[in-house]
C-alpha cells in the first residue's frame, strides 16, 4: 500500500542542472534558513581570518588557501543539507561549484544562492499567512461546522504563528 499526501514540496531547477526540492511554506524550513544567517556570517569571518593568517611561500599559501576554501564549501553545503533536508545534495545540485567561488556579479556563490532563495521563502510565508487568514474567515462564516473540527484556540495559534513568521521574514 502507498500513502500519498500533499506536503507542499516544490521542485526548483538550479541553473538548468540540479533540482532543489522543498516546501517554501514550511515554517520549520524558513526558521532554519533565516537562523542560519549567523552561522554563515561566522563561517565567513573564520574563513577571512584564516586566509589572512596564511604563511609560507606563495605555493604553500595557495595550497593552504585552497584547502580552506574546500573546507568552507563543505561546511556550508552540510548546513544547507540540514536546512533543506539531506535529500538535497548541494554538491550535485550546484554541479560541484564551490560556494566560496565568486560569481560574475563579484559576490560569493553562497550569497547568490541565498539571495535567490529568500524571495521564494518569503512568498511561502505569505501563502501560509493567507491560508491561516482564510481558515479564520471560513471559521467565522461557517462556525458551526468548523467548531466541531477546529477549536478557537487552534485557529488563534495558527494565525498568531503565521503572523509572527511573516513579520520575522519581513525583518
Amino acid at each position: 500500500m502507498e500513502l500519498n499526501i500533499d506536503t507542499g514540496v516544490e521542485e526548483f531547477s538550479v541553473n538548468g542542472r540540479g533540482v532543489l526540492r522543498f516546501n517554501p511554506a514550511d515554517p520549520n524550513l524558513y526558521h532554519r534558513f533565516f537562523a542560519a544567517g549567523k552561522t554563515l556570517e561566522q563561517y565567513d569571518a573564520e574563513l577571512t581570518a584564516a586566509l589572512g593568517q596564511l604563511g609560507g611561500d606563495e605555493q604553500q599559501r595557495a595550497a593552504a588557501g585552497l584547502a580552506l576554501l574546500q573546507d568552507y564549501d563543505g561546511r556550508i553545503k552540510r548546513l544547507l543539507g540540514e536546512i533543506f533536508g539531506a535529500e538535497n545534495d548541494f554538491d550535485a545540485i550546484l554541479n560541484g561549484v564551490n560556494l566560496a567561488g565568486v560569481g560574475a556579479n563579484g559576490r560569493r556563490v553562497v550569497q547568490n544562492l541565498l539571495e535567490a532563495l529568500t524571495p521564494i521563502l518569503r512568498e511561502g510565508a505569505e501563502r501560509r499567512l493567507h491560508a491561516a487568514e482564510e481558515a479564520l474567515n471560513v471559521k467565522q462564516q461557517d462556525g458551526a461546522i468548523l467548531k466541531e473540527e477546529v477549536s478557537d484556540d487552534e485557529i488563534a495559534e495558527l494565525v498568531g504563528r503565521a503572523v509572527e513568521d511573516a513579520r520575522g521574514l519581513a525583518g
